[in-house]
This record gives structure tokens, sequence and C-alpha cells, in this order.
């Protein structure tokens, strides 16, 4: 049989948030999707709060993964430690609340999340993502193993590919909130893309109001940053997956 895993960019905004929650089920039921993970670091522009954890979770995900900004609302300290469905990288130190890594059940089917951060001028602090992603495939047992790695490097990202090549089904990237095309299955069977993209404003820089970034990059105070009104786009990738590795790879953006 084959199963479809959707994988959703960032989810920017609550202009992000409300079209994820308007269009997901409606393309879950279209493209026949089994199971779901949408990076929601985001819903607070820097963060989200448990309210928006959950509303990212009835909205259709059945995994909710994070990043960078995974504590930008501390309030969702005590939602890390009760939602299993809840992950933030895995390579965070010990000493953070939460966890980074879960066995779901699909209907008899295991899947298992990974939820890793790069340190490649991203995130000081944390251990190594390959030699994490090492120890968490060797506990417990799934037919299907999928990586959200939150990295800013492009060169970390591939070289991730290349490290997991044949031992996991998917692994995409998250974080640049630009979606890359070069969506494809390596020889070992693991679909891979390099970002997924964003959930959020389609006219704005990665989310955020163009006339605030463009205020950053001159050298000025942009003040606090906002989304802005109009249109958004949903982009991520459905991978395909038959006897446990991906054999299709495909992009959509949801506008």
């Amino acid at each position: 049989m084959q199963y479809r895993i959707l994988a959703i960019g960032d989810v920017v905004g609550e202009e992000g948030l409300r079209h994820l929650e308007k269009n997901l089920r409606a393309v879950q039921k279209l493209k026949g999707i089994h199971f779901t993970v949408v990076n929601g670091e985001n819903a607070s522009n820097v963060g989200l709060t448990p309210d928006q954890a959950w509303r990212i979770y009835d909205a259709g995900a059945d995994a909710v993964t994070l990043g960078n900004h995974a504590f930008g609302k501390m309030q969702i300290r005590d939602t890390l430690e009760e939602a299993k469905w809840l992950l933030r990288p895995a390579n965070f130190t010990g000493r953070m609340p939460g966890h980074g890594c879960e066995i779901f059940d699909m209907n008899g089917l295991r899947v298992r999340v990974v939820n890793l951060i790069g340190r490649c001028d991203l995130a000081w602090g944390t251990e190594n993502p390959f030699t994490t992603v090492d120890k968490l495939l060797q506990r417990g047992q799934a037919e299907i193993t999928v990586v959200d790695f939150h990295a800013e490097a492009t060169s970390e990202k591939l070289a991730m590919a290349y490290y997991l090549d044949g031992r996991v089904t998917a692994l995409w990237g998250t974080h640049t909130h630009v979606p890359t095309a070069d969506e494809r299955v390596f020889p070992g069977g693991m679909g891979y893309q390099t970002d997924l993209g964003m959930t959020g404003p389609a006219e704005s820089v990665l989310g955020i109001e163009p006339r605030q970034s463009i205020e950053t990059f001159l050298g000025g105070l942009p003040g606090r940053y906002k989304c802005p009104q109009g249109p958004c786009k949903m982009e991520g990738c459905i991978f395909t997956v038959e006897n446990g590795k991906c054999i299709q790879v495909e992009r959509i953006d949801i506008r």
C-alpha cells in the first residue's frame, strides 16, 4: 500500500494560521494524505502560544514541529511537556522542556517524526544534529521515519540528506521560508527538499511587512514585526511512500 505524507512549511503569524485552518483539510482530502507534519514556530511571528499550537493541531496536523523560535513564547513550556504531538528540536540541550522525537500510530503503521535544528549560523549551544539523529534512530521501531531539519545553511541540509539517505523515509528543511526547486528521491529511497517554504502572507518578506524589512536593511528601527494583510500561501511537499521508501515527491503551493 502507498502512503502519502504531507509536510507544511513554517506557519507565519495569525494570517498564516488562518490560511492553514481554511485550507489544510481540503488539501488532505484532495491529495489523499495519511499523515501531516506542520512547522508552527512562527505562528506568533516569533514563537507560538499554546492556543496557536492547538489550533494547528485541530486544523489537521498530526505532528507540529518547531525551530529556533521554539521558546519565543515562554508559555509554551507546559504544552511542550504535555502534548506528545508538539516537538521542539531534539538536539536542544536536555535542560530544555519537551522532546524532539515521537513515534505515532497511523492505523497500525508506526511513523517516527524527528525534529532537528542546524548549527551553522543558527543555534549556538545545541548538540550535533548528525550524532543526535544517530541515537534517535536506534530508539523504538517505525516503518516510516521523517525528519524536519530546521536549518539556515543549504550545505548543512544537503550533508544531512546524504548522511541519512537509506535510513529515513523523508527529510525536508524549514526555516528560510523560501521553497527550493530541488525536490527529489535519493538513491537510497529518501524523499528530500532543501526548504518547504512558508505558510503566510504572499506579498511579504518571509512573512513580514516589506517596509519593515527594508527599514532593517537601511539601518533604521523597524519596530515590532507585523504580517501584512492580503492573500496568503501555504507551501509544502507531499512524499509518497511504499514499503518504507519514498517513491515520489511533489511540491504544493496553495493560494
